[in-house]
């Protein structure tokens, strides 16, 4: 079996287009086992995972967890979230103390841009980065490339644009990497204010029109606003944001061609997308959710092969 160049999946930056697509042909077949009638498989019957959250996190930590429960792993959960381990030797001390526990596998969340990498240099553990400050978070990142190759055959070649606030998106960063790396091309779209200075040279072309966004695209993955990382305010009011950069129905049916929707969730109805345009045949955004546990599966199975 093929395997993976990396013992840690800390961002997209760290690994190659190869490894993305053994991750891919991995998630196919957990794909189809979480799809069947008895949805367990006995893969990771002899590891430990922690998943630690120091940051809230609802869709993703679920999503992990069944993962790690239908690959048959046992599973620690530590929430930090609502107690003050902010520091990098507190970090280090919280995970040497699960560490001490046995475990053998970290999913980690954290508000501090290069956490994971951090705690890589100091842990023997594999490390799954499930989001780090404004910095990356590469499982969105693969699921959601994943999906794309699953509505539109591949990501190679295809255009897709990333709107809304790149400024403070991890999941925009994380999908950059992922889709040079596999081919395709890269706009973003928001109000200039909430897109970062150095995002050109990433190779990826700024457009602050979201009508000339969409008419170029293939995909759209909406991001939503985040509120909670603002310390000032970005643009004049919601609701003039989302007259500029919402999507509406009315704005899809204008151009001239059929366009996928993503959105990495949750989903601030009616301020980045429009519930109709959520539930509409276009929109993949539950796929997404559903390719979220076979990717994760195929990133902790695959990581996991490594340990033993």
């Amino acid at each position: 079996m093929s395997e993976l160049s990396v013992k840690h999946l800390l961002g997209i930056k760290y690994i190659n287009e190869k490894d993305i697509q053994l991750i891919f042909e991995t998630a196919d077949h957990f794909k189809e086992i979480i799809n069947r009638p008895i949805k367990k498989v006995p893969s990771l019957r002899d590891i430990t995972i922690a998943n630690l959250f120091f940051e809230n996190s609802t869709r993703t930590r679920l999503s992990f967890e069944l993962a790690e429960k239908r690959l048959s792993a046992d599973v620690v959960n530590f929430s930090a979230a609502s107690s003050s381990v902010k520091k990098g030797e507190t970090l280090i001390d919280t995970a040497n103390n699960i560490l001490a526990m046995k475990v053998d596998m970290i999913v980690m969340r954290h508000p501090n841009p290069g956490a994971g990498v951090f705690l890589s240099k100091h842990i023997d553990a594999s490390i799954v980065n499930a989001g780090d400050g404004a910095h990356e978070h590469p499982t969105q990142a693969l699921l959601d490339s994943y999906s794309i190759r699953e509505r539109l055959g591949d990501v190679a070649g295809k255009k897709v644009v990333i709107v809304g606030d790149i400024l403070h998106s991890r999941v925009a960063l994380s999908n950059i990497y992922a889709l040079k790396l596999q081919g395709a091309e890269v706009m973003v779209c928001g109000p200039k204010t909430l897109i970062p200075k150095y995002i050109g040279e990433l190779g990826v072309t700024i457009e602050t029109d979201l009508k000339k966004a969409l008419q170029w695209c293939d995909v759209a993955n909406m991001l939503r606003v985040q509120n909670e990382r603002m310390d000032i305010s970005y643009f004049p009011s919601t609701r003039e944001y989302s007259q500029q950069y919402g999507v509406t129905k009315q704005l899809l049916t204008s151009l001239n061609k059929e366009i996928v929707i993503m959105h990495p969730g949750p989903i601030n109805r009616g301020v980045e997308i429009t519930s109709e345009v959520a539930d509409s045949k276009q929109a993949i955004i539950l796929d997404q959710v559903e390719n979220g546990v076979a990717i994760r599966m195929a990133v902790m199975y695959l990581l996991a092969s490594k340990i033993k």
